[in-house]
């Protein structure tokens, strides 16, 4: 697997694993399955792994953390905080609807997610969503104090508007910028690359396929179980999933004369953007996970990548509902 920087100090794959969908939004799946795809990541080199107090709540570090035994050296490890979530007897938690990054609940989530992890240190610690009561000079303070105690190697903001970045960056590096961004999302494409060019920041992409949409397996809303997390975001309903069906037809008629997979060429067209972009693509099977991890060999001329955007654009359907929107950018 192909190596990129993430911030000054740490390499990761170039292709990395978000692990949410394995315990959390999209309806989860067998444990046993989970861990099975999680060690199979190890052996193909895909070994840069997602995931956040938020997914399940709790679940999906506990997962990971039964997984990385025995192979800790071998990973890196990105959790976030920064959700409010109300803690259940026995262990369990509801997320709530509103943000918390006060200095002491991040120090706190820290330990706790350092003990479902079963690590002594977090390779990547993100902020989820910036809060608005909190100046992010407080929270990145905390933040910073984590990494001088050797609980965190390297900090990161989620969804952060460009101000929010400079602002932190300056009260400590910022190694990385987990946003929305794919063939479907081009939101970071005019602000936040240019500015973790000039910042030395590495933008992670999450959902690069589109939640799905992009494989060019998910066309209908009849496909999505009750309970799954897109059922009610607008791009997954059925005249925006309608719409954009032409859209994938075209890029699985792409693929297919490059001879790789539409999910394949949106990853590769994602890698071809920058040099400092490290997608975190979900994989529930196996099958998925390999999938995914050759896309980082796939090599794009500069005319396919212009093709591949330009073909691809005007998708219908906004990516998440108003309330959801007003958590990014901030």
């Amino acid at each position: 697997m192909h190596q990129r920087k993430l911030g000054s100090d740490l390499s990761v794959s170039a292709i990395g694993l978000g692990c949410m969908g394995m315990s959390h939004a999209y309806g989860g799946q067998d444990e046993a399955e989970s861990i099975k795809t999680l060690h199979r990541a190890v052996e193909i080199g895909v070994t840069f792994w997602d995931t956040a107090e938020v997914y399940g709540p709790f679940t999906n570090e506990e997962l990971v953390g039964k997984a990385l035994k025995g192979r800790r050296d071998k990973v890196v490890v990105a959790t976030k905080f920064g959700f409010t979530i109300a803690k259940e007897a026995g262990g369990a938690g509801t997320r709530g609807s509103g943000t918390d990054s006060r200095p002491e609940h991040v120090k706190q989530v820290c330990e706790e997610s350092l003990a479902r992890l079963g690590i002594e240190t977090i390779d990547l610690f993100y902020q989820h969503r910036v809060d608005p009561d909190v100046p992010i000079e407080e929270t990145v303070g905390a933040m910073a104090d984590l990494v001088k105690a050797g609980k965190v190697r390297a900090l990161g903001l989620s969804e952060a508007g460009p101000e929010t970045i400079r602002r932190a960056h300056a009260t400590h590096p910022i190694a990385a910028l987990q946003n929305e961004y794919s063939l479907f999302t081009r939101d970071p494409e005019e602000k936040i690359i240019p500015l973790c060019e000039e910042l030395g920041i590495t933008l992670v992409p999450y959902s690069p396929l589109g939640r799905g949409q992009l494989t060019g397996g998910l066309t209908s809303p009849d496909q999505i179980a009750e309970g799954d997390f897109r059922k009610n975001l607008p791009r997954f309903q059925a005249e925006a999933m309608a719409a954009n069906a032409a859209l994938v037809e075209t890029l699985k008629a792409l693929a297919a004369a490059k001879g790789v997979t539409a999910a394949q060429l949106a990853l590769a067209w994602l890698l071809s953007r920058k040099d400092f972009v490290v997608p975190i693509p979900g994989a529930r099977k196996i099958k998925h996970l390999e999938e995914n991890a050759a896309a980082a060999d796939i090599t794009l001329t500069q005319a396919e990548q212009a093709e591949i955007g330009e073909k691809l654009a005007n998708v219908a359907g906004a990516r998440y509902r108003p309330d959801q929107l007003a958590m990014t950018g901030r």
